[in-house]
C-alpha cells in the first residue's frame, strides 16, 4: 500500500479520478468497463485512501464493485464542499471536485470505511424498496380520505391491499437474509431482546448501521444523528441541537423509544426525570433514542442479550 490519496467524483455517467501524489487526472465511464479501466489505472500499488461523495444511486455501483477491494471513504457532499471552500476553491467542476476529495482525504487523515459484503447491499436494496412502498401506501391512505366515488375508492383500497401484501413479502425476505448470516442472526437476536425493538426496527438497525457492535458510545450516537451539538461563542450559549446522521435509522428508533420509555424501568425513570426538569417531551424522547442505540451497540459488542437490572 502506498501513502497516496485518490479522489473520485461520481456522476451518472462518469468517474473523474485524481491522484494526489502526481496530480494525474483521468475520466472513466460509470460502468463495469469503466471500473476495470480504473483498476488498471490504479495499478498494483494500493492507495491508502479512495475518497468519494455519496451521490445517491450514482455511487452505488462503484461502491458495490470496489468495497473490500479498495480502501474506500464515503464522505458527505456538504462536508466536501465546505472543505473546498475552506481551501479557497470556489470553482466547482467534476475534475476540481475529484482533486479536492483527494486533498480532503489526506488533510483530514480520513479512515477507510468498513467493507460491506454482497448480502448487505441486497438487504439495503430490499429496505429501500420497502421504504418506497411504505410512502406509496401512506399517500393512498391519505387520498382515500378525500375520495367520494365508489369505483375510485375500491381501486384505491385494492392498491393498498396489494402494497400491504408486497410489504409482507419484502419483510419476510429481509428476515430470511438476516438469518442466513450467523453474525447478523446473532445481532438480530440481541436487538430483539431489547424492549421496544421489534422485527422491523432490528432489521433497520442492521441494514442502516452495519458497523453496530464495533463502535464506541459517542460514535454510535453520532452516526445516528443523536449526539447533541454544543453551540457556544464567547459568553453566548445557544441550545444544543442534533443534526446530520442516518435519517432512516433515526426514524426507525422513534417508536421503539416510545415503547422503551414506558416499559423499560431504567429508561422510564430517565424519561420522567427529564420531563420533571422541564425538558420538552421531544428532547426527552430524543435522549431515550440515543440511549437505546448506545445500549444496542454495547450489547452487540459484548455478544449479550438484554436482561432487566436486578434479574
Amino acid at each position: 500500500m502506498t501513502n497516496d490519496s485518490i479522489g473520485i467524483d461520481i456522476s451518472k455517467d462518469f468517474l473523474d479520478a485524481h491522484r494526489l501524489s502526481d496530480g494525474a487526472a483521468v475520466r472513466f465511464s460509470n460502468t463495469p468497463t469503466g471500473f476495470r479501466a480504473l483498476s488498471t489505472w490504479l495499478g498494483d500499488d494500493m492507495p491508502s485512501l479512495v475518497v468519494f461523495e455519496a451521490t445517491g444511486p450514482y455511487h452505488g455501483r462503484f461502491e458495490r464493485a470496489f468495497s473490500g477491494k479498495l480502501p474506500l471513504v464515503k464522505v458527505n457532499p456538504l462536508q466536501a464542499r465546505r472543505f473546498a471552500q475552506a481551501c479557497g476553491t470556489r470553482v466547482k467542476t467534476d475534475a476540481v471536485d475529484a482533486r479536492m476529495l483527494a486533498y480532503m482525504g489526506s488533510a483530514l487523515a480520513l479512515e477507510p470505511d468498513h467493507p460491506l459484503d454482497e448480502k448487505q447491499y441486497e438487504l439495503k436494496e430490499l429496505f429501500s424498496s420497502r421504504g418506497g412502498l411504505m410512502k406509496d401506501r401512506t399517500r393512498l391512505i391519505n387520498r382515500l380520505q378525500t375520495q367520494t366515488l365508489a369505483l375510485v375508492k375500491r381501486q384505491t383500497k385494492a392498491r393498498i391491499d396489494q402494497i400491504t401484501r408486497q410489504l409482507k413479502v419484502l419483510q419476510q425476505d429481509i428476515n430470511t437474509r438476516v438469518q442466513d448470516c450467523p453474525s447478523r442472526a446473532r445481532a438480530n437476536t440481541i436487538l430483539r431482546s431489547i424492549p421496544g425493538i421489534g422485527e422491523v426496527a432490528a432489521a433497520t438497525i442492521l441494514i442502516e448501521m452495519p458497523e453496530i457492535g464495533t463502535l464506541d458510545k459517542k460514535r454510535a450516537a453520532s452516526l445516528t444523528g443523536l449526539a447533541p451539538m454544543t453551540r457556544q461563542s464567547g459568553k453566548w450559549r445557544g441550545k444544543a441541537t442534533i443534526q446530520g446522521g442516518r435519517k432512516h435509522l433515526r426514524d426507525a428508533l422513534y417508536m421503539p423509544a416510545l415503547v422503551t420509555a414506558r416499559h423499560n424501568p431504567d429508561m422510564c425513570d430517565k424519561y420522567k426525570a427529564m420531563i420533571k426538569q422541564g425538558k420538552p417531551q421531544k428532547v426527552a424522547l430524543t435522549a431515550i433514542m440515543r440511549r437505546l442505540i448506545e445500549l444496542a451497540n454495547a450489547l452487540v459488542k459484548a455478544d449479550r442479550e438484554w436482561v432487566q437490572n436486578g434479574t
